[in-house]
């Protein structure tokens, strides 16, 4: 067996390995950021404050947070049960959409406890509902996963054009959205609930769905790791064929993680669509199902780690864009071209470092009875 093949222990898998990856990403960055004349150290200084240094900057640091954790989980839940699911995007628009037609069907008669918990079933079950139809066709007629959920984002888009211009646009309106929702169907957002308990902060786009991400987190932890469906979902992904041996149905799994990798993918559609614009609009997933790819890659799959990983890209987010306000020299293309590198790194090239860990924890067992023998 190969130096980089050999098994490293977990805390090198889920936890050296990314951290090395996003070293690297933001090393070749740091040359980019010197080769047009700005100081590294300066934008690293820019780009962290930006994210963290006011309750302001936190705020929307956790909102894009949100967003990369519901399609971050998607991503990985589909994963354990070796299915890519690249259709994140397409589910959470499409989950946006159900969202819109219960707040613009019940906004003006029905309470908003009751208004937003039927539009997190509705994200959930329009989400489910478009990544099943790919689903069926792996399950049932040998059509490949990856080429038809991607395919699906493009359907999604050109159907979620022509109902807001043809069906859905506010009446009157020269914009392709719909109307405002009314108070009832609007999630309430983290400032407003802190400032009911005394607590004054900077205004943001952060809302409850945050709390909707945490309870997904659970879900999933709980789901794949402590219940019987998600052992049989696991054990498929490990080995399909040993699966089928032992009697576990491998076409309902398909569709099991499929509906439920694309129910999460959308609940986007909350925070987006209940928590921030209030309307249905044109292009609110703006890439975030795509990027739910990398969270995944570099969360190893597991809800702790999809947590971290949602954290770094919701601060490459909020910190890229005062990164390129503050610093003309670093347009907001250089700031797509930062974010691209710990895409690169923590997904195509992720496995770049596991052989020099191998090497090292050869060494370092190789070296351990000749210092044992000398002590």
């Amino acid at each position: 067996m190969s130096v980089a093949r050999r098994t490293l222990p977990r805390w090198i898998e889920i936890g050296a390995i990314p951290v090395v990856n996003v070293a690297i990403a933001f090393f070749i960055a740091g040359l980019i950021v010197k080769s047009i004349g700005a100081n590294p150290l300066e934008a690293v200084w820019i780009l962290v404050y930006g994210a963290f240094g006011s309750p302001e900057s936190i705020g929307y640091t956790l909102y894009y947070t949100t967003n990369f954790i519901f399609t971050g989980l998607a991503v990985a839940l589909a994963f354990h049960a070796g299915l890519f699911n690249i259709g994140g995007e397409g589910q959470a628009y499409i989950g946006g959409l159900g969202v819109g037609l219960v707040m613009l069907a019940s906004d003006r008669w029905l309470p908003a406890p009751l208004l937003i918990a039927f539009a997190i079933v509705a994200a959930a079950a329009f989400g489910a509902a478009w990544a099943l139809i790919p689903a069926y066709l792996q399950a049932y007629r040998g059509s490949h996963i990856v080429i038809t959920t991607i395919m699906f984002n493009f359907i999604a888009s050109a159907v979620m054009v022509y109902l807001l211009v043809n069906v859905l646009i506010a009446p009157g309106s020269m914009t392709p959205e719909t109307r405002e929702f009314a108070e009832a169907g609007r999630l309430p957002m983290v400032h407003d609930m802190l400032a009911l308990v005394g607590v004054t902060t900077g205004r943001s786009p952060l809302n409850a769905s945050i709390f909707l991400a945490i309870a997904a987190c659970v879900f999933v932890w709980v789901f794949l790791w402590h219940t019987p469906w998600g052992f049989e979902l696991r054990a498929t992904g490990h080995n399909a064929q040993a699966a089928a041996y032992a009697g576990i149905r491998l076409r309902r799994v398909t569709l099991l993680a499929m509906c439920l990798s694309g129910a999460l993918a959308g609940f986007v559609g909350i925070n987006e669509i209940a928590g921030v614009h209030h309307r249905v609009i044109l292009n609110f997933t703006a890439g975030y199902g795509f990027g739910g790819i990398a969270v995944a890659l570099m969360g190893r799959n597991h809800p702790v780690g999809v947590v971290l990983a949602s954290l770094l890209f919701g601060a490459l987010y909020q910190g890229g864009a005062e990164l390129a306000f503050e610093i003309p020299a670093i347009t907001k293309e250089t700031v797509v071209v930062i974010q691209g590198l710990v895409i690169l790194f923590s997904g195509a090239l992720a496995n770049l470092p596991r052989s020099w860990f191998a090497s090292l924890l050869a060494m370092f067992r190789r070296s351990r009875p000749a210092v044992a023998g000398e002590a």
